[in-house]
């Protein structure tokens, strides 16, 4: 399914939190939303997962305009995973993802065999067949992040919409959960913090400052030294390691006279001891 968003823009309290932002996803398609915090790609999301009405622009899916789609339709889909996604610690775990299928049920319909598949399919796919009958409330939280990954991929959507999905996981747990993303076969945008996980598994970075996508691209051309700089206020360094791109990130020095930062004092003690 591609994903287009067309000059996009959202106000929220008074205060443009989105101004024009355009960018396409192609059909199984994976990019990365990146920007520090505040700069709209939680609202920009809400705009495609039907969470928050664009004040102006398009979110088209496969050339439809989503927001005029019959809300259940959309649902069906769109898949999400959300920051905040409480995961009911009290179901089990294929109690929780049998609620993904709630977007294909009338009021009164019952679960059927195709529904009882989906469920048993997304189970599979995150490695939690085996845990289908544990209380939610007793997984790590690297095992309730995939709970709710399966809920959503239990819908069989076919654009997957993703807010921070490694959240609080420990780095085993995130890359677990970006590899099954990335190898879903659906189209995917996702939010991310980290700027190496996102060069490593994302096709395509879009990059948000202050509302404003300011590059869009491949991981290689688009997270440079000059553009991590202007928007995160940080000196950056870029390397290619073996074929993955590695980042080198410090505060700004902003006082040089001084030894303003740690890594400042790093630098010139080392400097010192070259010199002698």
């Amino acid at each position: 399914m591609r994903l287009d968003i067309e000059a996009v823009s959202v106000t929220l309290g008074g205060r443009g939190v989105l101004d024009e932002v355009s960018l396409s996803v192609p059909s199984g398609g994976f990019t990365a939303l990146v920007g520090p915090n505040g700069s709209g790609k939680s609202t920009l999301l809400r705009a495609v997962y039907r969470a928050r009405r664009p004040d102006a622009g398009v979110v088209r899916i496969d050339g439809r305009d989503l927001w005029a789609m019959p809300a259940a339709r959309a649902a069906r889909d769109v898949g999400v995973l959300m920051q905040e996604q409480h995961t009911g610690f009290e179901f089990t775990v294929a109690e929780s993802v049998a609620l993904g299928r709630t977007a294909h049920l009338g009021m009164f319909d019952r679960f059927t065999r195709a529904d009882q598949d989906a469920v048993a399919e997304a189970l599979d796919r995150t490695g939690l067949s085996a845990f289908a009958g544990r209380r939610v409330g007793e997984l790590s939280g690297g095992e309730r992040q995939r709970v709710l990954l399966a809920r959503a991929l239990a819908g069989r959507p076919r654009l997957l919409v993703l807010d921070e999905p490694t959240n609080h996981l420990d780095i085993r747990h995130q890359l677990d959960i970006l590899e099954l993303v990335r190898d879903l076969g659906v189209t995917v945008l996702a939010a991310l913090h980290g700027l190496d996980l996102a060069a490593a598994y994302a096709d395509a970075v879009a990059v948000l400052r202050a509302g404003r996508l300011v590059a869009h691209g491949p991981p290689a051309r688009v997270l440079t030294p000059a553009v991590i700089g202007e928007v995160y206020g940080v000196d950056a360094s870029v390397h290619d390691d073996a074929g993955r791109i590695r980042f080198g990130l410090r505060p700004r020095c902003v006082c040089p006279d001084r030894r303003c930062h740690w890594s400042c004092r790093q630098r010139r003690d080392r400097s010192v001891a070259d010199a002698r």
